[in-house]
């Protein structure tokens, strides 16, 4: 972890904007998820929501770019269930819907906590979730389409949300929570020593915030196996000994 790596880690978590999210319904292609994460990133979002398409995903990695290790993504296993976990944290729906109650884009407020509902390439947003948004948006259109690629409508949007914080002050100084703040730190600069601990349901050891460095990493490795040493193997269990 070099200092310059550690103060780029930072610099970008002390810009997150924890209560700035997008949902996606059911968007199936691969490569647009993955752009949708990408810009997710770029313009400083932390946590992204998806309902996985029923035939399942995987991220593209050229394009996303490694976005997917800095963007938390929460998984839901309906668009209910998304809809109420966020209306609980307060946040207001924005869904990306031509209807006649939508409104220019950039006419609604960003600077509170909201989430940009993004439907599938097909059917837009299902008709129950748009009925519970709050506000319906589009990307005036003036060519002969109606609407942009998911992904590019996407980016427009986080822009605009982007440019509204920028002015109200909110990238001026870290507004994410110390707990989550801290987990990420630990995982952006220990990400081999994250994937150990995930991997064995270990706890994460506590790190130098100087330095990014673990504080006493060869202890957390001794205590680490002293713990592993003392664990009931599966096949020491009374119940998978054959007592015949």
């Amino acid at each position: 972890m070099t200092p310059e790596r550690l103060a780029r880690i930072k610099q970008v978590l002390n810009t997150r904007q924890p209560d700035l999210r997008v949902l996606t319904d059911q968007v199936h292609k691969p490569r647009n998820l993955s752009a949708i994460i990408r810009s997710c990133d770029a313009f400083g979002l932390a946590n992204m929501h998806v309902v996985w398409p029923k035939e399942g995903f995987r991220a593209f990695r050229k394009t996303a770019g490694g976005s997917f290790h800095w963007v938390t993504t929460h998984t839901h296993p309906t668009m209910d269930n998304a809809v109420t976990e966020l209306k609980a944290q307060g946040h207001k729906l924005y869904a990306a819907q031509l209807s006649d109650r939508a409104v220019d884009f950039r006419e609604v407020d960003y600077t509170v906590p909201c989430t940009i509902i993004m439907g599938n390439e097909v059917d837009g947003v299902n008709p129950v979730t748009a009925e519970q948004a709050d506000e319906h948006i589009v990307i005036p259109m003036m060519g002969m389409v109606e609407s942009l690629n998911v992904s590019s409508a996407c980016s427009i949007i986080l822009s605009e949300a982007q440019r509204q914080r920028k002015l109200a002050g909110m990238f001026d100084q870290r507004r994410m929570p110390d707990e989550e703040y801290n987990r990420l730190l630990f995982c952006w600069c220990q990400p081999t020593v994250k994937r150990y601990c995930d991997d064995r349901n270990l706890p994460y050891p506590p790190i130098d915030h100087e330095t990014g460095e673990l504080i006493d990493g060869v202890g957390w490795m001794q205590e680490v196996r002293k713990l592993r040493a003392n664990r009931p193997r599966w096949d020491d269990q009374p119940e998978n000994i054959d007592a015949s």
